[in-house]
């Protein structure tokens, strides 16, 4: 899971709800005080929230951008329904479909990121309304489902929560009893958000996109037919367990996409280092604003 490198929100940003078609949306947004580059949305990954980005806002405003990060439908602070068949990943890209479309993005296209998990719910998103975005970003995200590995320790997880229904405390208590011995030591503060967040989060949410990580298709050659002439870029850390980083070399070459490593990170580039990969986004983002820009390739 992503962790913050903090919680506070930075000058300029503020939580409140998106009013959507599709309902209320928790987020995270951060305008610039004057004028301002575009809008950009950003989708956190699977047991993620709008909190993963917090890193980016102020570099991001400070770039010129007006950034929107969102609790996606049964995340943190966003309710959802109690049936996996509400997460199915059609529903949940005509959700971000719908946030952009309440930033403007009818008459301003977006800047659409999506990380992990997201990644995937973003890809869906552009393929079914391309006009919508002004670039994507597919940050720490594959080509298709998560590497073998990966894929049993999140059916251990599906099955611990099919099997202690609406008992999130005790699914929260036996991953952490799993956690590597070398994991990084979490503030008191940190510690208690991450199980506040865990608590809220709903099950019905993990386990539907848990088994979407597993079996999710190869989509690449479908996000470039639908969309060829979008900017396009993969961004990861150096090393990643969920995607194999040749794998995201190979998805960037496949889309002519722009491809970006953060040196020294692993999952979550947005939250262990937010400088280096908010001056990723910008300058790819810079670029792509452009109304005759065209992919940048690998």
């Amino acid at each position: 899971m992503s962790k913050p490198p903090r919680l506070t929100l930075p000058e300029h940003a503020v939580a409140r709800l998106l009013e959507t078609s599709r309902g209320r949306f928790a987020v995270h947004e951060a305008v610039p005080p004057s004028g301002g580059k575009g809008v950009a949305l950003l989708v956190p990954g699977f047991t993620g929230s709008k909190e993963d980005f917090i890193g980016l806002l102020e570099p991001l405003v400070a770039a010129g951008y007006h950034v929107v990060a969102v609790d996606g439908r049964g995340q943190h602070e966003t309710p959802g329904p109690d049936d996996e068949a509400g997460y199915a990943q059609e529903e949940l890209a005509r959700d971000v479909i719908a946030q952009a479309e309440a930033l403007g993005a009818a008459e301003q296209p977006v800047h659409l990121l999506g990380h992990s998990f997201g990644g995937l719910v973003s890809r869906a998103a552009v393929i079914g309304a391309p006009g919508l975005f002004r670039s994507l970003t597919l940050m720490s995200s594959g080509p298709a489902a998560i590497a073998e590995d990966q894929q049993e320790r999140t059916k251990l997880l599906v099955a611990g929560l099919e099997l202690m229904g609406d008992d999130m405390e005790a699914v929260w208590q036996a991953m952490r009893a799993h956690d590597p011995e070398d994991a990084l030591h979490e503030s008191p503060e940190l510690a208690d958000f991450l199980h506040r967040r865990w608590l809220a989060t709903s099950r019905w949410q993990l386990m539907a996109t848990g088994r979407q990580l597993i079996a999710e298709s190869d989509r690449v050659a479908e996000l470039a037919e639908a969309a060829p002439e979008l900017p396009k870029l993969v961004l990861s850390g150096e090393v990643d367990y969920a995607w194999p980083v040749p794998r995201m070399d190979d998805m960037a070459r496949r889309l002519g996409a722009r491809r970006a490593v953060v040196p020294g990170t692993e999952h979550s580039p947005n939250a262990e280092d937010p400088a280096t990969t908010a001056r990723e986004l910008v300058a790819f983002w810079d670029t792509a604003a452009s109304a005759d820009a065209a992919p940048v390739r690998a």
